[in-house]
């Protein structure tokens, strides 16, 4: 005999996850998590949400967007509970993605107190390698950092 599925309440997925109902509503406006409705047109989530929050939770606080979580969510099936293998191929697919950020933090610690990447906090540097203020034609901001 087959298991019905859990369905939860937003108060017990947002208790359950340690996030607010707004950002669930959020999370789902952006297509992030999805919900089915009762009779009386309240929230239900499906059990598997929990663990996709807990992804959104965990990929927010590496640093991404969620509009790279969301291209990467639009990769797992709609239709059951996303696999171990589905998990791992969403992790390779952020795997560039993290990569980049690393090196992006890793040129910032190395860089910062000396360069703030021409924005500009040293002049007397920037007189030597951002001679003519050249550097303002790769657009704004800390250039050398983000790049």
């Amino acid at each position: 005999m087959a298991k019905a599925p859990k369905y939860l309440t937003i108060t017990e997925v947002a208790k359950r996850c340690d996030v607010a109902a707004s950002a669930l509503r959020f999370y789902e406006t952006r297509g992030l998590i999805s919900s089915t409705r009762t009779a009386g047109n309240q929230r239900r989530y499906h059990s598997s949400m929990i663990r996709r929050i807990a992804v959104i939770k965990v990929a927010q606080n590496l640093g991404l967007t969620l509009e790279e979580i969301g291209e990467a969510f639009r990769s797992l099936p709609d239709s059951r509970t996303p696999t171990k293998r589905d998990w791992e191929r969403l992790s390779r697919q952020w795997g560039d993605i993290l990569d980049d950020k690393i090196n992006q933090m890793q040129n910032l610690r190395h860089n910062l107190s000396g360069c703030i990447g021409c924005g500009c906090l040293s002049l007397k540097r920037c007189s030597l390698t951002n001679p003519n203020d050249n550097v303002s034609d790769r657009g704004p901001g800390a250039r050398y950092l983000i790049e």
